[in-house]
């Protein structure tokens, strides 16, 4: 069975970490499989936003597998398939993990069906709009195992949750509930579980319907806006503005608002 499950659905590319007997935990195979589906939802032009979950109804994924990955990232234990070759290959763990120059351009929804820990909660902060069943929870416990964060949690999280909390997240290795979560901005929406996959969904069909060259556009500027003075900011977003407006989509909103019907836009 593969231990990462990719299907497209209209223009939505569904990603599944399928390993529920270990509670959807990273392995070898599962990073190698991840780089290669962003590989896919980048070239697809069809495809127009990504939902990742997990399978079953426990684990979203708790991270790294303690007995596969870790020991293979450390160099306790030799590679023995060519999933392990893979994952040692230079940029693997980056691309899966949208790192450094892999960002995506197409946006990345998170349907989190309870446990959400370490690794997993790292390549949550990957992502652009976040749903949490109630009976999720979080937490980043590297540093309880004398490990760091270092896949995304260090850069990524203080970014977008006030210093303290991501701080008291990496430093303590406690875990804090969904309803934490939602207060302190780490996840957009916390429904019953049952709930998850339709809000995620949802959301993603509401997004599908929208320009797909402007929505890659908007999150390509906000990720290169980051951090920057805001003169660099600026120009950054007038180079962005200029090219969606030269676009045919630009001129087939407005259209088909006035002419009061369904746009039909090409992404281009």
């Amino acid at each position: 069975m593969e231990s990462l499950l990719y299907q497209v659905d209209g223009h939505i590319a569904i990603i599944t970490f399928n390993r529920p007997e270990k509670l959807n935990a990273f392995d070898p195979e599962t990073i190698v499989r991840l780089a290669a589906a962003w590989d896919e939802v980048e070239r697809d032009d069809a495809v127009r936003v990504a939902i990742v979950t997990g399978a079953g109804d426990k684990s979203f994924s708790i991270g790294a597998d303690f007995n596969r990955l870790t020991p293979l990232g450390t160099g306790a234990r030799p590679p023995d398939d060519e999933w392990d070759r893979k994952f040692l290959e230079p940029q693997t763990g980056d691309r899966a993990m949208l790192r450094h120059q892999y960002a995506l351009s197409k946006p990345i929804i998170a349907a989190i069906n309870g446990f959400c820990f370490a690794g997993a909660l790292e390549f949550m902060t990957s992502t652009d709009i976040r749903i949490a069943s109630e009976s999720a929870s979080f937490g980043l416990q590297e540093a309880r195992w004398a490990l760091a964060p270092a896949r995304g949690a260090l850069a990524r999280l203080p970014r977008q949750i006030p210093h303290c909390r991501a701080m008291e997240m990496m430093l303590t290795g406690s875990r804090f509930t969904a309803s934490e979560a939602l207060a302190m901005g780490l996840v957009n929406y916390v429904v019953p579980p049952a709930q998850v996959m339709p809000k995620a969904r949802e959301i993603a069909e509401t997004i599908a319907a929208n320009g797909p060259l402007a929505i890659r556009l908007i999150k390509s500027a906000v990720i290169r806006t980051a951090g920057r003075p805001l003169a660099e900011a600026y120009a950054i977003e007038d180079e962005i503005f200029a090219q969606v407006m030269r676009s045919e989509d630009a001129r087939e909103g407005p259209r088909s608002f006035l002419e009061k019907r369904k746009p039909a836009y090409k992404g281009r």
